[in-house]
């Protein structure tokens, strides 16, 4: 069961080697070079409806609701994003909970923390490597070790790391990313695919940049789709074709506050 739930809800990773694009072709997103806009990720809490369905069962939906809440602290003299998220399923069995520090000025990934039902896997990211956070306690990843050579960016951002890019029509970008415990470093492609104007619950019309990937997981080809408002750069909307079945991702009004910090005292 647990195994299925990470994969509806961080999504399958693909690698990508330099070796399958000509040079020029793409724009690198590598932590080096600073080129992520980091000015544009807003502070605050964002509010997600997540939903699959499958067309040979058209009557059910998978249905969970994601919080990220994002904030500006500082640490030891240093500014850095403290993102923390919650998502919520139909029972506790589907709940979990992430809580990330990056450095603000170029969001280097430092800490990375992901608790699911009894279980928690912590770790310390550096320049050079990911170590399990023995600070934790029941860490289940403590002894974890990856040394690499290229800093990367922690791949379960990957919504803010999208606010983020320097969009534009025609555009390709190779970003550098790491799912830590489970994937070694490595670039996705996302293609940036034309524009489309999206109508919110209020009635504006927000034209958005669509960002698309294609990967296979298992043999079987699958894609995504990211809308990304031109205006503000927010993540509005994403659209996801896995495994026969249909997976969206809309982010709501923000009425509803933090279900936690309301109701657990």
């Amino acid at each position: 069961m647990k195994k299925l739930f990470i994969a509806f809800i961080f999504l399958a990773f693909v690698q990508i080697t330099f070796a399958d694009f000509a040079e020029g072709q793409i724009d690198t997103i590598r932590l080096k070079d600073k080129r992520l806009l980091t000015s544009l990720l807003k502070p605050g809490l964002k509010q997600y409806l997540v939903y699959g369905q499958n067309p040979k069962k058209a009557r059910s939906l998978t249905l969970l609701f994601w919080t990220s809440d994002i904030k500006l602290e500082n640490r030891n003299g240093e500014k850095v994003f403290a993102i923390t998220q919650h998502l919520y399923g139909g029972d506790s069995t589907r709940y979990m909970s992430v809580y990330s520090l990056n450095k603000a000025t170029d969001f280097a990934p430092l800490y990375h923390k992901e608790s699911f039902i009894h279980e928690t896997k912590a770790y310390n990211w550096y320049a050079d490597k990911i170590t399990g956070a023995d600070s934790v306690a029941q860490n289940l990843q403590k002894d974890f070790s990856l040394n690499f050579k290229t800093p990367n960016f922690n791949w379960n951002l990957d919504m803010e790391t999208f606010e983020m890019l320097p969009l534009a029509a025609g555009k390709t970008f190779a970003i550098n990313f790491c799912d830590a415990g489970i994937t070694q470093p490595a670039y996705t492609l996302y293609k940036v695919i034309g524009s489309e104007v999206l109508v919110t619950l209020d009635h504006q019309k927000i034209d958005c940049w669509k960002l698309y990937r294609e990967y296979e997981y298992q043999g079987t080809p699958a894609s995504q789709t990211f809308w990304i408002s031109k205006k503000d750069h927010e993540y509005l909307k994403s659209e996801e074709l896995f495994k026969g079945s249909y997976f969206y991702k809309i982010k709501m009004m923000g009425a509803a506050p933090d279900l936690l910090q309301r109701f657990v005292k």
